[in-house]
């Protein structure tokens, strides 16, 4: 184990505390001032349970791989970065069928930040996100509220980060293994044809599994 291997593991376990401490708090105050837009304004508690265990837990494990494959110390912080911002829009999600612009914002200025240092990769990115944003407002508008604003917000901030031929495999598969995941919640009679249903995290934490298999 080498100095980045230590500096990094002690990088990861602070972030993991932080997020477990912070991240938690933040979400919270969010439903607090925000309970005129979540799903389940009655069921905050009841929901978010098992968030303040899983939360830090999969960071922690994100944040080893995230160790094992950066190659520098500023690849290294890009992906606890994108890591903790994905999986608290993922909490969020699947908790109250929220994206808030408050996670929302960071973490689209984040990916531009990195295009920037990446620069020859900068007018890629810059498409994608126009594109995969206009084309999830068209499905949006289309689907009548199946995607919402936040799932339009989430596919332009990923096109920062990812490029269009990365964007194009994040969107397909997240739409994939969301259809799926309703399916069988349909199967199981947890959820009807018409009931409401998160796609946010699908493609969040595609674009997650992503980048911990091929970095930023």
């Amino acid at each position: 184990m080498d100095f980045f291997d230590l500096i990094g593991g002690a990088a990861v376990l602070l972030m993991t505390f932080l997020l477990h401490r912070f991240g938690n708090t933040w979400i919270d105050r969010l439903y607090a001032s925000h309970r005129d837009i979540l799903t389940f304004p009655l069921a905050v508690k009841e929901r978010g349970r098992l968030r303040r265990f899983l939360l830090p837990l999969a960071f922690l494990f994100c944040g080893a791989r995230a160790v094992y494959i950066a190659s520098s110390p500023v690849e290294l912080f890009f992906l606890l970065f994108a890591a903790a911002f994905l999986l608290l829009m993922t909490a969020t999600d699947f908790e109250q069928y929220c994206l808030f612009d408050a996670m929302m914002l960071p973490f689209a200025a984040g990916g531009l930040f990195l295009s920037l240092i990446q620069l020859p990769l900068l007018t890629d990115r810059l498409i994608a996100a126009a594109i995969g944003g206009a084309a999830f407002l068209v499905l949006a508008i289309l689907s009548r509220g199946a995607l919402g604003g936040g799932d339009v917000k989430l596919i332009a901030s990923l096109g920062l980060w990812l490029g269009r031929d990365a964007l194009l495999f994040v969107t397909m598969a997240g739409i994939v293994f969301g259809g799926l995941a309703a399916l069988l919640l349909m199967l199981l009679r947890l959820k009807k044809r018409k009931s409401a249903f998160a796609y946010g995290p699908y493609f969040a934490l595609t674009a997650l599994t992503f980048f911990l298999m091929r970095s930023v």
